[in-house]
């Protein structure tokens, strides 16, 4: 028998984590898997993931890697770094609970400050992502 994938459960655990953190809610309107159009700044959204099986003897295991991305209108990237540094404090080798798997570790693994050069030119994007490694229970 295989392990069910892990990508589901684990967007729940770190969408929770997230909205349950009134400090980062403090510092953005929501966050979101699908950003509906009234949406203001300043926000984050759960992006992209990868599940690659991480098995040991006797057990099935899941390495999961999620991007999420901050985004806001700051003149500048220091609130989209003040709110990245909120979201590694709450992620970055915190224990996560993860519905049907047990939570073995969850590791940043990068971050990185983008300007669209798109008009009006005043959006800054952080993407990060953040590496979860979870084993049936």
């Amino acid at each position: 028998m295989t392990a069910p994938t892990a990508l589901a459960p684990v967007q729940q655990a770190v969408y929770g984590q997230l909205t349950g953190d009134p400090a980062l809610m403090a510092l953005i309107t929501g966050v979101y898997d699908y950003v509906p159009e009234a949406v203001t700044f300043d926000y984050v959204t759960i992006g992209e993931a990868t599940e690659i099986p991480d098995n040991r003897h006797g057990a099935f295991g899941r390495q999961t890697t999620l991007t999420l991305h901050v985004w806001t209108r700051y003149r500048g990237h220091a609130r989209g770094q003040r709110i990245a540094a909120r979201i590694v404090e709450l992620l970055d080798h915190q224990a996560l609970t993860v519905a049907g798997l047990h939570h073995v570790a969850t590791r940043f693994e990068f971050a990185q400050t983008l300007t669209d050069p798109e008009p009006p030119g005043d959006i800054r994007h952080t993407p990060m992502r953040f590496r979860i490694i979870t084993e049936q229970e």
